[in-house]
């Protein structure tokens, strides 16, 4: 029996140092070329990436609009897709050779399986590698209960773009994607998949995440335009990810614990952008160490207790200020030398490329 036909969808901007990486690595799968289609959409690039693109005609197919965002990238590529299933890939990101035949097996070998994420590797700009983050076992994220609803928030890191794989029925009842959300339109897709058959999160290495100043996601707090764009999107998905989930019929309290964490950063984001009164950080505070850690020795509610007196203390903007400097300097990691937990579930490994 044949392999199924995959779309390969590589959404990009302004990537001519990247996008050539990205394609040879889809063009390199052990996977048949026969059974593929690659389409990348070039989302009004003003740098040399259409023309980076072109030189894999026909073997690629290039779509090219005016900038509106990922989602609208999306938008117009996934109505190109020809395949059962979709492999979605970021013009700066890059796959491991193995990455589609072993998705696609999943898929196969478990016909109710809807969507698959999987660890990565991390990397430098220039693509030294930097690190690997996987799950620390292999789990099925099904949206039908308080409690896979919150694995499933700690677990959806492993579901953005280029680790997302999903089957084109599932997606033709999720499409279209709001066009306001410019970054993060893959969290759309990823929180409604598992609302309507079993994702897989698979405890492998898959791709390549490249860090580099021009992603759009990473950014500084020092970045205000970035970190309005930000705020943008997460109350955006907050907006727009409920009516959908009520369409699935998926009950209201298994919706509250899926936007719990997205509601938990917008408003800190917001409270670090425009201020606000005190109360309000030590409510958002207090709502973010429940969502973290549901087991709390002595030791941790001694430091939460410190934090939350902060909140009290400092005018929001300045508490989150600290806070990010805290993190910049890497402090937490003084909390596992005095047993405080320094991560929220046990469920990501995060290590040194040995």
């Amino acid at each position: 029996m044949p392999a199924p036909f995959i779309s390969v969808l590589i959404d990009t901007y302004n990537h001519e140092a990247f996008i050539e990486q990205a394609i040879r690595s889809v063009l390199d799968q052990d996977f048949p070329a026969a059974r593929r289609e690659i389409i990348v959409v070039d989302d009004g690039s003003t740098d040399r990436t259409p023309d980076i693109v072109r030189q894999f005609e026909p073997q690629v197919r290039l779509i090219r609009k005016s900038n509106g965002g990922q989602a609208s990238a999306f938008n117009a590529g996934i109505s190109e897709c020809r395949g059962e299933i979709i492999s979605f890939l970021d013009g700066d990101d890059w796959w491991t050779p193995d990455k589609l035949r072993r998705v696609v097996a999943e898929l196969e070998k478990n016909p109710s399986l809807g969507s698959i994420g999987h660890g990565l590797f991390e990397a430098h700009s220039d693509g030294r590698p930097l690190g690997v983050v996987v799950p620390n076992q292999d789990t099925l994220l099904y949206l039908q209960d308080p409690q896979t609803a919150r694995r499933f928030t700690y677990f959806r890191a492993f579901l953005g773009t280029s680790r997302f794989t999903i089957r084109k029925k599932l997606l033709d009842r999720i499409f279209p994607i709001p066009e306001e959300l410019v970054i993060e339109a893959d969290e759309y897709m990823f929180t409604l998949a598992p609302a309507l058959a079993p994702a897989l999160v698979l405890n492998q290495p898959l791709f390549h995440y490249r860090l580099h100043p021009g992603n759009l996601y990473q950014y500084s707090n020092q970045d205000k335009i970035k970190a309005r764009r930000k705020l943008s999107v997460l109350e955006a998905l907050l907006l727009r990810l409920p009516p959908p989930l009520r369409e699935f019929a998926v009950p209201e309290d298994i919706i509250a614990a899926v936007l719990e964490p997205i509601q938990i950063d917008s408003c800190r984001l917001r409270l670090s952008l425009d201020g606000g009164f005190p109360w309000e950080t030590f409510r958002i505070e207090k709502a973010a160490y429940a969502y973290s850690y549901s087991k709390r020795p002595l030791g941790h509610r001694l430091f939460s207790s410190l934090i939350l007196a902060a909140t009290l203390a400092l005018p929001p903007r300045l508490f989150y200020k600290l806070r990010q400097w805290y993190s910049e300097k890497k402090l937490h990691r003084l909390r596992g030398f005095i047993g405080i937990p320094t991560s929220a579930a046990p469920v990501i490994e995060h290590r040194p490329v040995s």
